[in-house]
């Protein structure tokens, strides 16, 4: 009880404090898609983001030095999943690692009676209770050139909605029974209809890599609904319903037509 009142204080009173002009500067530059808010949500996004910057571990790895515009460029876009969401700003997330690029992790793997261990260059990864890993040559650019479909942020982060249940299957802690079941029916036909485009090697809106599992599924589709939210609405119509229910929100509305 006393750590959560400590809390709390602690957030109003740095809410109290006058939002620093560089990382407005920062915001304007990095960040399109803070232009496409009104002015409430601009209000709370900035206020998501200076709790997200205070209370985690920030570390730049393979020699990047970490600064304020790397932090807020990163928990700019991380606050704008939670602009419609209960949340306690992606409290299960203690650190974030950010590289210059993508980075090597070690790999093992089995090959008949032999094991071999490998170097996988990945942009991102994201652990349970752990870190979110970041390039922030795909953050810096994804946040000023939008509309690819693609945003390293919003994938990683999706996947630590995901584990909020403790366990990564493409479906987060949800409301009801009723939207539980509603999320499983089109999920799985989603699911099932883009591994079938993949396979057949047929054109998809949504990223092939969603086909790999569920768990990527969520967070690919999550991409695409902030980030090409109108050509989701058009072309996966109860997907993207879907998705404004969980996460409280219309982007179709807000973003212009790229």
């Amino acid at each position: 009880m006393i750590f959560s009142w400590l809390k709390h204080r602690r957030r109003r009173n740095l809410l109290a404090q006058p939002f620093p002009e560089p990382w407005l500067k920062t915001l304007n530059r990095n960040v399109v898609y803070y232009s496409y808010l009104n002015p409430a949500e601009q209000a709370r996004l900035r206020d998501i983001l200076r709790v997200f910057v205070a209370e985690k571990n920030w570390e730049g790895c393979g020699g990047l030095e970490m600064t304020d515009e790397i932090k807020v460029t990163v928990a700019a876009q991380a606050a704008i999943m939670l602009l419609g969401l209960e949340h306690d700003y992606f409290s299960g997330v203690l650190s974030i690692l950010v590289y210059p690029a993508a980075f090597e992790v070690p790999r093992r793997r089995q090959v008949g009676g032999l094991v071999l261990d490998e170097q996988s260059d990945l942009l991102g990864e994201a652990w349970y209770r752990g870190p979110v890993i970041l390039s922030w040559k795909e953050v810096r650019h994804e946040g000023r050139h939008p509309h690819s479909g693609r945003n390293l942020v919003w994938h990683e982060f999706a996947h630590q909605l995901d584990m909020l249940d403790r366990s990564t299957d493409g479906t987060p802690p949800l409301r009801s029974r009723e939207q539980l079941q509603r999320w499983q029916e089109v999920m799985t036909a989603e699911f099932n209809q883009l591994k079938e485009d993949a396979e057949f090697g047929r054109p998809a809106l949504l990223d092939y890599y969603g086909a790999t599992n569920e768990a990527e599924f969520f967070a690919v589709a999550t991409e695409c609904f902030f980030d090409l939210p109108g050509e989701l609405r058009d072309e996966h119509p109860s997907l993207y319903a879907l998705l404004a229910d969980y996460y409280g929100q219309d982007p179709a509305q807000r973003i212009p037509e790229p």
